[in-house]
């Protein structure tokens, strides 16, 4: 196993919080693996704190495990995430031969790298082997966008989103699913995630004739660079409250830890992306497992590591890479 190089910057895990204890994994369905942190992107709520000037990429040779721990692990999807995972120089080779086992693949993609010089052809590529897009998205106008994600970013969304539905993406009886991504402007709780599609649903397709299969609407964690903007405008604080105040236990059942493990761009294992971001051990080992142990063990039963950002996953409605948990009747906003 590579050596950990981060072992002597980690800190001890923070205290557990009550309604998280006794967590524990159960059979594992998703392998998500963050490619790297360079995207072409620099979005306010990203808690990777990744971007252009980001060079961390997954090694060849983890990248090479991925179809084998898939198969002994008989993990049915592959969720490739970054950065913008396009970016990867074996991404596309990759997609390939996981899909030849018959494996879904999701590309957690922010629509604006599908007109990056090189990429031209990279909507044609991901119809072509039947990927599942997950497209960031965080409102249907420009005003809101571009003030998360940059100037410019709305307009080259929506030409993305125009390439994939040529494609076949988003159009009934295709089998090529696209789905939306909503996040939040700010320290706050999505609202209701059916309510919030139909709006989606409809703006898009009268102002733009855009379509979609399904819109997710996550909560923003309070990590990394969200957690350092809320914390530069003194609103960290309540926006944790907020967390903790909405947490609904029943959400627990869902969380997307309890049947998914991320893979950092390393090759090292944790119990989802945030923890992986927080650099926070798998609960009750001193060292980090690393994609390689999966070949050989099972870690359904596992405890899985918990702190206060998990309430972001159970306040409200709950939040999941696959979007909200439950149906919520109202989230409570500041």
């Amino acid at each position: 196993m590579p050596a950990d190089p981060l072992a002597a910057e980690r800190t001890e895990a923070p205290p557990v919080p009550v309604p998280f204890r006794g967590l524990r994994r159960q059979a594992l369905r998703t392998l998500q693996v963050n490619l790297g942190y360079r995207c072409n992107q620099s979005c306010s709520h990203c808690h990777v704190n990744a971007g252009p000037s980001r060079n961390e990429m997954l090694a060849a040779d983890a990248v090479a495990l991925i179809p084998a721990v898939l198969r002994a692990r008989g993990m049915r999807c592959l969720d490739l995430t970054g950065g913008a995972p396009e970016l990867h120089p074996q991404f596309r080779d990759l997609v390939r031969r996981v899909r030849a086992l018959g494996v879904e693949v999701i590309d957690r993609c922010n629509l604006t790298i599908l007109s990056e010089p090189g990429q031209e052809d990279l909507a044609s590529f991901v119809a072509q082997e039947g990927v599942t897009v997950v497209a960031s998205l965080p409102c249907y106008t420009a005003a809101t966008v571009d003030e998360q994600r940059g100037e410019g970013v709305f307009a080259r969304s929506l030409a993305g989103l125009r390439q994939l539905n040529a494609l076949g993406y988003g159009q009934p009886g295709s089998g090529l699913v696209l789905n939306l991504v909503y996040n939040p402007l700010g320290p706050r709780l999505p609202p209701p995630q059916e309510a919030l599609e139909r709006d989606y649903r409809r703006e898009l397709l009268a102002r733009h004739g855009v379509r979609f299969n399904s819109l997710l609407a996550l909560t923003n964690m309070p990590i990394q660079r969200f957690a350092a903007v809320l914390r530069s405008q003194g609103e960290l604080e309540a926006y944790q409250a907020l967390l903790e105040a909405n947490h609904q236990p029943a959400n627990l059942e869902r969380v997307m830890c309890r049947t998914l493990i991320s893979v950092d761009w390393q090759g090292y294992l944790y119990d989802c992306d945030f923890n992986q971001m927080l650099q926070l051990p798998a609960a009750g080992r001193r060292q980090r497992p690393h994609l390689r142990d999966l070949l050989d063990r099972d870690p359904a039963g596992d405890a899985i590591a918990v702190g206060s950002h998990c309430f972001g996953c159970t306040a409200g409605a709950g939040s999941s890479c696959g979007g909200s948990l439950s149906p919520a009747s109202a989230s409570a906003l500041p």
